[in-house]
């Protein structure tokens, strides 16, 4: 039972085997430990949806495939300064 306690409240330990899957492949054992964690885990859950989310975005960043710089749309900056014109007239 210990042993188990010790999986279950190691989110640490989680964190790293996210990672480690992400870059590389992770042991038959390291792949269960994860996987009881994260049934029990939901911050480790959460954890692990936006570390992926992070990893793919980085590399399609340097894939080229997502612009260096943000680009507004002209309908969404006009609208945009419209609501900050009409909440400063409004103090």
């Amino acid at each position: 039972m210990d042993s188990l306690k010790k999986i279950y409240c190691n989110c640490r330990r989680a964190t790293f085997l996210i990672e480690k899957k992400q870059l590389d492949s992770i042991r038959f054992n390291e792949h269960l430990e994860l996987s009881f964690h994260l049934a029990c885990c939901p911050a480790c859950r959460t954890y692990q949806k936006q570390s992926h989310l992070i990893n793919r975005s980085l590399k399609d960043l340097i894939a080229g495939k997502i612009p260096n710089e943000p680009v507004l749309d002209e309908q969404f900056k006009e609208e945009l300064q419209q609501k900050i014109i009409k909440q400063l007239d409004s103090e």
